[in-house]
């Protein structure tokens, strides 16, 4: 609701974790807080295909990969989420003995197509390389990231468009 809001760590975690209490404090937030209450349902916030730069093997942010930005309707990946949001996910987080807690309330999966070149996208095979839910990166965001090459990068490096996508994530 772009307002700003002054509390301490123990309310905002008081606030998040039971929402509206004497604990929690005064909030004008239109929000009811339990933001970590179970029963949240996925959101796909988009597809972004990192490939690594010629001749690279790693397509890790800042070693020139190129990075390709999808909606998360993209038919060109439509099994992959469709089989990862509906059929996977509801295992994940009891295959790491989690199985009572609710799912991260951000959170990013990186996938690597282990398919033959020429697979159909419905026959394709996607196994998981990482669960990231510690450290989030934003990759509209890139142009801020500070590098031996770039030590005063900032959100002003980051283009206009890039920005507005990313204020769409929240």
């Amino acid at each position: 609701d772009n307002h700003e809001e002054e509390h301490t760590v123990g309310e905002f975690i008081e606030f998040c974790v039971n929402g509206r209490t004497d604990k929690s404090g005064e909030w004008t937030s239109k929000g009811v807080g339990k933001y970590l209450e179970g029963g949240k349902d996925a959101s796909l916030i988009g597809v972004i295909h990192k490939k690594p730069k010629e001749g690279g093997i790693s397509a890790v942010g800042g070693t020139g990969s190129i990075y390709t930005f999808y909606g998360p309707d993209e038919p060109l990946f439509k099994s992959l989420t469709e089989n990862f949001l509906q059929k996977d996910l509801p295992h994940v987080m009891p295959s790491l003995d989690l199985a009572d807690e609710p799912l991260p309330l951000w959170w990013t999966t990186d996938f690597i197509n282990a398919s033959p070149p020429g697979t159909k996208a419905e026959d394709e095979k996607w196994i998981v390389g990482e669960f990231n839910c510690s450290c989030v990166g934003i990759s509209r965001c890139l142009a801020a990231y500070c590098k031996e090459d770039t030590p005063n990068a900032s959100w002003d490096d980051i283009s206009e468009e890039d920005k507005a996508e990313a204020k769409k994530m929240g």
